[in-house]
């Protein structure tokens, strides 16, 4: 190695000597940025550069920019090293030509310094692929060689092992020999292999070919016969005999196994011998068929599941759309009315108009609310007397609105209707029937006709009847791929943004629902452009009085005056005191307000039997809830003022709410928003004495 003295004269003579070196030579900063200082022709060609300026652009004139990057940090540290120990280095390292091949490199470098540049490296770099590529190439060889006497000695045992997995896998094993000519001339079926199908010896199951093929399944015999000959045919060597088949068995009908086997061949290629193996797979397949089973049934969930998934998706795009227009008509007509005071007729057009829209909305929300209520599981059926004509009344005088908005032709028809009174929930049917008719309604175009039969059927098993419901429209009708999915949760055939009707996705599966409930059926005949019919049985149970012809429900009727009457308000939402507090004042009501449960029962107990004759009581109140101020209240030593008579006023509206309010001692449950009817109604009921805890609680 000679040294250099490196200054502006030093580089002619450096690039005279270098210039008709076959290898490269440079030299670089050993700082941190390692910097180039100089290059020769040599090196720039190594990188398939043409000049040294298209070599600056192409490695940025640094270290780093020559070498591979996975390779850097290596060379690094060893250069470093090797550094540190002498002045001299050695490292092999990957360099990517400008063409991008790349190439391996041998460096061999000297760390000196300079008084004009300070640190350097100068560096001779050698090509040296082919002698990697053929040290390389001798590494494999020596691996093959390793492989090929792992191989020879394998098979020098190969024949005590086949025995021992025939032992432990509890196999059989049968063999085949050729002549040189490649016929047949034995054929052997060891005794597990017999035993494994039901035979003891050869008597039973002769040393034939056919004695094995004639017990192949018909469905299965020409393929495996035809890989059998296939693997014997092919004097390549390659082939291998590995098959799954069904053969008969002496006494257990078929079974599946597996047969793999070989062939030892002369140098021609005609075979010697033809080995193999036969397992018993039949409990595998079952299994597999099993897991196929399985796994067909998780790729159905999974397809309702995303199919569930999208539906929820179009469903919270119909939701935001549909939720959005009645809240879009509440606060427009609400401003509009603000701005329009004076004029009372206005004013009354569009609060009827946000009544309207209020009750959609809350309509949206409550079919939310009833379809988690049913997944949760926790909606039950309440069973009471009903009057189907009544529901059938009160159904027609809901609709009738509607009805006549539309020019539509409505009828209901009752066909050998005998027992009017049935025990059913009342509430839920009438949601069934309503929802099925609100269908009817919205897709039914304007002078169509709806007509709803309700048939008393002759078959009566005892103390049940049966009832058929008829739902019949002449609107737009279903597809046939919708109606597969109408009871799925979301589903809507055309969004309400596209068809301009309004609806969740879940008025069909609610009803599905509460039918099942109930103990009923639903189905649905449609047709596009033609109509739907809607077909509902249920067997309803028969009060015990309905023998008697003139036994009926009593009506509830009597009227009872609320003037003087004092009511405990017990609510901690201001906007909702306020319209408590002038619903009742406008009905005669004295109003006093506790802002939550701690309150309301600190003003009973400081007050006199009879200062309050009714407390309604919201439920989720911040201090004390409902619950907890219902039961301080029940507790009182006061017994007059113990039971003061309880209503809750809540949003909580389920039938377990109304269960828990009463178990928690309170007399009536309503929901919020109130509405006035109701609240007056349960009011006349407490002080006509008909609303007891023990027997009512859906006042």
């Amino acid at each position: 190695m000679f040294s250099l003295i490196l200054n502006e004269q030093a580089f002619p003579v450096i690039e005279q000597i270098t210039a008709g070196m076959p290898g490269g030579f440079f030299i670089y900063h050993a700082d941190q940025n390692e910097k180039l200082i100089y290059a020769n022709i040599a090196l720039i060609r190594m990188f398939g550069c043409e000049s040294l300026d298209d070599f600056k652009e192409y490695t940025g004139y640094t270290f780093r920019g020559m070498v591979h990057p996975e390779d850097f940090e290596m060379v690094e540290q060893s250069i470093r090293h090797q550094i540190s120990e002498k002045d001299l280095d050695f490292v092999e390292y990957r360099i990517v030509r400008k063409d991008g091949e790349i190439r391996w490199m041998e460096d061999y470098g000297h760390f000196v310094h300079t008084n004009k540049y300070g640190d350097i490296f100068y560096v001779f770099l050698e090509d040296a692929t082919e002698k990697y590529l053929k040290k390389q190439k001798d590494e494999e060889a020596k691996i093959l060689m390793q492989e090929k006497l792992g191989a020879l000695e394998k098979l020098a045992h190969e024949t005590t092992s086949l025995n021992i997995v025939h032992e432990m896998l509890g196999s059989g094993k049968w063999s085949m020999e050729f002549n040189e000519q490649g016929k047949m001339i034995r054929v052997l079926w060891s005794k597990q292999f017999r035993r494994m199908i039901g035979y003891h010896d050869e008597t039973d199951f002769p040393n034939t070919l056919e004695a094995w093929s004639n017990l192949l399944h018909e469905e299965d015999k020409e393929r495996v016969l035809k890989e059998y000959y296939d693997t014997i045919h092919d004097y390549t060597g390659q082939k291998k005999y590995d098959v799954e088949y069904r053969l008969l068995t002496k006494t257990g009908g078929y079974h599946w196994y597996r047969a793999t086997g070989m062939l030892s061949r002369r140098k021609d290629g005609s075979p010697i011998t033809y080995v193999g193996m036969f397992v018993d797979i039949t409990a595998q397949k079952q299994l597999d068929q099993e897991l196929i089973q399985k796994q067909k049934q998780l790729e159905e969930a999974l397809e309702k599941a995303q199919r569930s998934d999208q539906a929820k998706t179009v469903f919270l795009n119909n939701m935001s759309h549909d939720i959005r227009t009645p809240m879009n008509a509440i606060i427009g007509f609400s401003n509009l009315a603000l701005l329009h005071m004076e004029n009372r007729d206005q004013v009354r057009e569009y609060l009827s108009k946000i009544v309207v829209s209020s009750n959609h909305l809350l309509e949206l929300i409550n079919d939310v609310l009833d379809m988690s209520h049913i997944e949760s599981g926790k909606l039950q059926i309440q069973e009471q007397d009903c009057n189907i004509l009544e529901i059938l009344r009160d159904l027609q005088t809901i609709v009738q609105a509607d009805v006549q908005a539309k020019e539509l032709e409505f009828s209901i028809d009752t066909v050998n209707v005998q027992h009017e009174v049935v025990l059913c929930d009342k509430l839920r049917l009438t949601r069934v029937l309503l929802n099925i008719v609100s269908n009817a309604l919205k897709f039914t175009p304007k002078r169509g006709c709806i007509h709803v039969c309700v048939t008393e059927k002759g078959e009566r098993q005892e103390q049940y009847v049966s009832y058929e419901i008829r739902v019949r429209d002449t609107g737009i009708g279903m597809s046939r791929e919708f109606l597969a999915h109408i009871f799925e949760p979301f589903e809507r055939e055309r969004t309400s943004t596209v068809s301009g009707i309004q609806g969740t996705g879940l008025g069909m599966p609610i009803t599905k629902n509460i039918v099942n409930m109930m103990n009923g059926t639903i189905t649905i005949d449609s047709e596009q452009g033609k109509g739907t019919e809607v077909t509902l049985c249920f067997l309803f149970r028969v009060p015990q009085c309905i023998c008697e012809p003139d036994c009926k429900p009593e009506k509830n009727e009597a009227e009872v005056s609320f003037c003087g009457k004092r009511i405990l308000l017990t609510e901690d939402n201001e906007l909702n005191q306020e319209i408590a507090m002038t619903i009742l004042e406008e009905a005669g009501f004295e109003v006093d307000v506790a802002e939550n449960g701690a309150v309301a029962v600190e003003k009973m107990k400081n007050s006199a039997p009879g200062t309050y004759d009714v407390i309604l009581m919201d439920i989720q109140m911040p201090v004390m809830d409902g619950y907890e101020a219902t039961a301080a209240i029940r507790s009182l030593e006061n017994q007059a003022l113990a039971q003061t008579p309880i209503i809750a006023i809540t949003a909580n509206a389920f039938v377990e709410d109304k269960r828990r309010a009463i178990d928690a001692g309170m007399n009536g449950h309503l929901g919020k928003p109130i509405e006035i009817d109701k609240l007056i109604t349960a009011l006349q009921n407490i002080f006509a004495g008909s609303c007891e805890k023990q027997n009512d609680y859906r006042c």
